[in-house]
Protein backbone atom coordinates (compact mmCIF):
# COMPACT_ATOMS: atom_id res chain seq x y z
CA UNK A 1 0.00 0.00 0.00
CA UNK A 2 1.44 3.38 -1.04
CA UNK A 3 1.68 5.74 1.93
CA UNK A 4 3.75 8.55 0.39
CA UNK A 5 4.25 9.41 -3.28
CA UNK A 6 6.78 12.07 -4.21
CA UNK A 7 6.43 13.06 -7.85
CA UNK A 8 8.99 15.20 -9.67
CA UNK A 9 9.56 17.33 -6.59
CA UNK A 10 12.00 20.23 -6.62
CA UNK A 11 12.57 22.90 -4.02
CA UNK A 12 14.36 26.17 -4.76
CA UNK A 13 14.98 28.60 -1.91
CA UNK A 14 14.64 32.41 -2.33
CA UNK A 15 18.44 32.73 -2.60
CA UNK A 16 18.28 30.39 -5.64
CA UNK A 17 19.75 27.44 -3.76
CA UNK A 18 18.22 24.21 -4.98
CA UNK A 19 17.32 22.05 -1.97
CA UNK A 20 15.68 19.24 -3.95
CA UNK A 21 16.11 18.41 -7.61
CA UNK A 22 13.40 16.32 -9.31
CA UNK A 23 12.83 13.77 -6.54
CA UNK A 24 10.67 10.73 -7.30
CA UNK A 25 9.98 8.25 -4.49
CA UNK A 26 7.26 5.87 -3.41
CA UNK A 27 7.15 4.86 0.25
CA UNK A 28 4.88 2.02 1.30
CA UNK A 29 2.99 1.46 4.53
CA UNK A 30 5.11 0.04 7.32
CA UNK A 31 8.53 0.74 5.86
CA UNK A 32 11.44 1.86 8.03
CA UNK A 33 13.59 4.09 5.86
CA UNK A 34 16.87 5.82 6.66
CA UNK A 35 17.83 8.85 4.59
CA UNK A 36 21.57 9.50 4.53
CA UNK A 37 23.86 12.10 3.02
CA UNK A 38 26.17 14.92 3.99
CA UNK A 39 24.90 18.17 5.49
CA UNK A 40 23.22 20.19 2.75
CA UNK A 41 22.30 17.11 0.73
CA UNK A 42 18.57 17.83 1.15
CA UNK A 43 17.61 15.40 3.90
CA UNK A 44 15.82 17.91 6.14
CA UNK A 45 14.31 19.70 3.15
CA UNK A 46 12.78 16.43 1.96
CA UNK A 47 11.22 15.60 5.33
CA UNK A 48 9.89 19.11 5.81
CA UNK A 49 8.43 19.04 2.32
CA UNK A 50 6.56 15.80 3.03
CA UNK A 51 4.59 17.38 5.89
CA UNK A 52 4.61 20.78 4.15
CA UNK A 53 6.64 22.69 6.65
CA UNK A 54 8.29 23.73 3.38
CA UNK A 55 6.31 24.44 0.23
CA UNK A 56 7.87 22.79 -2.80
CA UNK A 57 8.63 24.69 -5.99
CA UNK A 58 7.63 21.99 -8.47
CA UNK A 59 5.94 18.59 -8.38
CA UNK A 60 3.45 17.01 -6.01
CA UNK A 61 3.43 14.99 -2.79
CA UNK A 62 0.61 12.59 -2.00
CA UNK A 63 -0.10 11.27 1.50
CA UNK A 64 -2.21 8.13 1.43
CA UNK A 65 -3.51 9.18 -1.99
CA UNK A 66 -4.34 12.79 -1.03
CA UNK A 67 -2.29 15.73 -2.32
CA UNK A 68 -0.75 17.62 0.58
CA UNK A 69 0.75 19.99 -2.00
CA UNK A 70 -2.66 21.24 -3.12
CA UNK A 71 -4.46 20.98 0.22
CA UNK A 72 -5.44 23.99 2.31
CA UNK A 73 -7.53 24.80 5.38
CA UNK A 74 -9.30 21.87 7.00
CA UNK A 75 -8.09 19.45 4.34
CA UNK A 76 -4.45 20.28 5.06
CA UNK A 77 -5.04 19.99 8.79
CA UNK A 78 -6.71 16.60 8.27
CA UNK A 79 -3.79 15.25 6.21
CA UNK A 80 -1.23 16.54 8.71
CA UNK A 81 -2.91 14.65 11.55
CA UNK A 82 -1.45 11.50 10.00
CA UNK A 83 2.11 12.85 9.95
CA UNK A 84 4.10 13.04 13.17
CA UNK A 85 7.36 15.01 13.24
CA UNK A 86 10.32 14.42 15.55
CA UNK A 87 13.12 17.00 15.57
CA UNK A 88 16.76 16.94 16.65
CA UNK A 89 16.02 19.75 19.12
CA UNK A 90 12.93 17.92 20.53
CA UNK A 91 10.60 20.96 20.06
CA UNK A 92 8.98 20.67 23.48
CA UNK A 93 7.45 23.47 25.53
CA UNK A 94 10.13 23.43 28.20
CA UNK A 95 8.09 25.02 31.00
CA UNK A 96 5.10 22.73 30.49
CA UNK A 97 4.73 19.27 31.96
CA UNK A 98 5.60 16.16 30.03
CA UNK A 99 1.91 15.24 29.94
CA UNK A 100 0.92 18.60 28.44
CA UNK A 101 3.61 18.22 25.80
CA UNK A 102 2.30 14.81 24.82
CA UNK A 103 -1.28 16.10 24.74
CA UNK A 104 -0.11 18.59 22.11
CA UNK A 105 -0.32 15.64 19.76
CA UNK A 106 -4.10 15.84 20.05
CA UNK A 107 -4.33 19.46 18.88
CA UNK A 108 -5.28 18.43 15.35
CA UNK A 109 -8.36 16.66 16.69
CA UNK A 110 -9.69 19.43 18.91
CA UNK A 111 -10.95 22.99 18.49
CA UNK A 112 -8.44 25.80 18.91
CA UNK A 113 -10.09 27.32 21.98
CA UNK A 114 -10.15 23.98 23.80
CA UNK A 115 -6.47 23.34 23.17
CA UNK A 116 -5.53 26.88 24.24
CA UNK A 117 -7.36 26.32 27.52
CA UNK A 118 -5.92 22.84 27.92
CA UNK A 119 -9.39 21.25 27.85
CA UNK A 120 -8.65 17.73 26.68
CA UNK A 121 -11.15 14.91 27.23
CA UNK A 122 -10.32 11.97 29.47
CA UNK A 123 -9.79 9.76 26.42
CA UNK A 124 -6.95 12.02 25.24
CA UNK A 125 -5.28 11.92 28.64
CA UNK A 126 -5.51 8.13 28.70
CA UNK A 127 -3.99 8.00 25.23
CA UNK A 128 -1.14 10.26 26.36
CA UNK A 129 -0.37 8.03 29.34
CA UNK A 130 -0.38 4.95 27.08
CA UNK A 131 2.08 6.69 24.76
CA UNK A 132 4.37 7.59 27.66
CA UNK A 133 4.20 4.04 28.93
CA UNK A 134 5.22 2.67 25.53
CA UNK A 135 8.46 4.68 25.62
CA UNK A 136 9.04 3.88 29.31
CA UNK A 137 8.79 7.39 30.68
CA UNK A 138 5.33 7.45 32.23
CA UNK A 139 6.79 8.21 35.67
CA UNK A 140 7.85 11.64 34.35
CA UNK A 141 4.32 12.64 33.29
CA UNK A 142 4.06 15.56 35.73
CA UNK A 143 7.69 16.71 35.54
CA UNK A 144 8.57 19.84 33.60
CA UNK A 145 10.07 19.08 30.22
CA UNK A 146 13.20 21.13 30.97
CA UNK A 147 13.96 18.87 33.95
CA UNK A 148 14.57 15.90 31.65
CA UNK A 149 17.72 14.69 29.95
CA UNK A 150 18.04 14.98 26.20
CA UNK A 151 17.18 11.33 25.69
CA UNK A 152 14.12 11.61 27.90
CA UNK A 153 12.96 14.70 26.02
CA UNK A 154 13.26 12.85 22.72
CA UNK A 155 11.18 10.00 24.10
CA UNK A 156 8.53 12.55 25.09
CA UNK A 157 8.59 13.76 21.48
CA UNK A 158 8.03 10.18 20.33
CA UNK A 159 5.15 9.81 22.79
CA UNK A 160 3.63 12.99 21.33
CA UNK A 161 3.45 11.52 17.83
CA UNK A 162 2.00 8.31 19.30
CA UNK A 163 -0.72 10.34 21.03
CA UNK A 164 -1.30 12.03 17.69
CA UNK A 165 -2.06 8.56 16.29
CA UNK A 166 0.13 9.37 13.33
CA UNK A 167 0.36 6.90 10.46
CA UNK A 168 3.73 8.34 9.40
CA UNK A 169 6.67 9.34 11.59
CA UNK A 170 9.26 11.73 10.15
CA UNK A 171 12.34 11.96 12.37
CA UNK A 172 14.89 14.60 11.42
CA UNK A 173 18.22 13.50 12.90
CA UNK A 174 16.56 12.49 16.18
CA UNK A 175 19.74 11.14 17.80
CA UNK A 176 22.35 13.59 16.50
CA UNK A 177 22.80 15.23 19.92
CA UNK A 178 22.53 12.08 22.04
CA UNK A 179 25.17 9.81 23.57
CA UNK A 180 25.55 6.25 22.22
CA UNK A 181 23.50 4.52 24.94
CA UNK A 182 20.62 6.99 24.66
CA UNK A 183 20.84 6.82 20.88
CA UNK A 184 20.23 3.07 21.06
CA UNK A 185 17.24 3.53 23.36
CA UNK A 186 15.61 6.10 21.06
CA UNK A 187 16.29 4.09 17.90
CA UNK A 188 14.98 0.94 19.59
CA UNK A 189 11.78 2.82 20.48
CA UNK A 190 11.32 3.96 16.88
CA UNK A 191 11.99 0.48 15.51
CA UNK A 192 9.63 -1.21 17.98
CA UNK A 193 6.86 1.28 17.17
CA UNK A 194 7.42 0.65 13.46
CA UNK A 195 7.27 -3.12 13.85
CA UNK A 196 4.52 -3.39 16.44
CA UNK A 197 2.19 -0.65 15.19
CA UNK A 198 3.04 -0.70 11.50
CA UNK A 199 3.74 3.04 11.44
CA UNK A 200 5.69 4.12 8.37
CA UNK A 201 8.93 5.62 9.68
CA UNK A 202 11.45 7.81 7.85
CA UNK A 203 14.57 8.83 9.75
CA UNK A 204 17.32 11.20 8.66
CA UNK A 205 20.58 9.82 10.02
CA UNK A 206 24.19 10.94 10.07
CA UNK A 207 25.56 7.58 11.09
CA UNK A 208 26.04 4.71 8.64
CA UNK A 209 26.02 2.03 11.34
CA UNK A 210 22.59 3.15 12.58
CA UNK A 211 21.15 3.20 9.08
CA UNK A 212 22.37 -0.33 8.46
CA UNK A 213 21.21 -1.64 11.84
CA UNK A 214 17.70 -0.22 11.94
CA UNK A 215 16.49 0.51 8.42
CA UNK A 216 15.04 -1.92 5.91
CA UNK A 217 15.61 0.56 3.07
CA UNK A 218 18.19 3.29 2.63
CA UNK A 219 17.82 6.40 0.48
CA UNK A 220 20.98 8.36 -0.27
CA UNK A 221 20.80 12.05 -1.17
CA UNK A 222 23.52 14.13 -2.74
CA UNK A 223 23.06 17.76 -3.81
CA UNK A 224 19.29 17.40 -3.62
CA UNK A 225 19.12 14.29 -5.78
CA UNK A 226 18.50 10.62 -5.02
CA UNK A 227 21.75 8.78 -5.77
CA UNK A 228 20.86 5.54 -4.01
CA UNK A 229 17.58 3.83 -3.15
CA UNK A 230 17.56 0.21 -2.15
CA UNK A 231 17.36 -2.43 0.58
CA UNK A 232 19.86 -2.17 3.39
CA UNK A 233 21.66 -5.27 2.10
CA UNK A 234 22.69 -3.37 -1.03
CA UNK A 235 24.09 -0.39 0.91
CA UNK A 236 27.73 -1.42 0.62
CA UNK A 237 30.71 0.73 1.53
CA UNK A 238 31.11 1.41 -2.20
CA UNK A 239 27.53 2.68 -2.41
CA UNK A 240 28.08 4.95 0.56
CA UNK A 241 31.18 6.32 -1.16
CA UNK A 242 28.96 7.20 -4.13
CA UNK A 243 26.43 8.89 -1.85
CA UNK A 244 29.10 11.02 -0.18
CA UNK A 245 30.88 11.83 -3.42
CA UNK A 246 34.28 10.29 -2.80
CA UNK A 247 35.87 7.22 -1.26
CA UNK A 248 35.86 7.80 2.48
CA UNK A 249 37.29 5.60 5.19
CA UNK A 250 34.79 4.60 7.83
CA UNK A 251 36.52 6.44 10.69
CA UNK A 252 36.95 9.54 8.56
CA UNK A 253 33.31 9.54 7.57
CA UNK A 254 32.08 9.20 11.12
CA UNK A 255 34.44 11.94 12.25
CA UNK A 256 33.20 14.26 9.51
CA UNK A 257 29.59 13.61 10.29
CA UNK A 258 30.09 14.11 14.01
CA UNK A 259 31.74 17.47 13.41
Amino acid sequence: MKMIEIRNVSKVYPNATKGLNNINLTINKGEFIAIVGLSGAGKSTLLRSINRLHDITEGEILINGASITKASGKKLRFIRRDIGMIFQSFNLVKRSSVLRNVLAGRVGYRSTWRTLLGLFPKSDTELAFQALDRVNIVEKAYARADELSGGQQQRVAIARVLAQEAKIILADEPVASLDPLTTKQVMDDLKNINQELGITTIVNLHFIDLAREYATRIIGLRAGQVVFDGPVEEATDEKFAEIYGRPIKRDELLGELEG
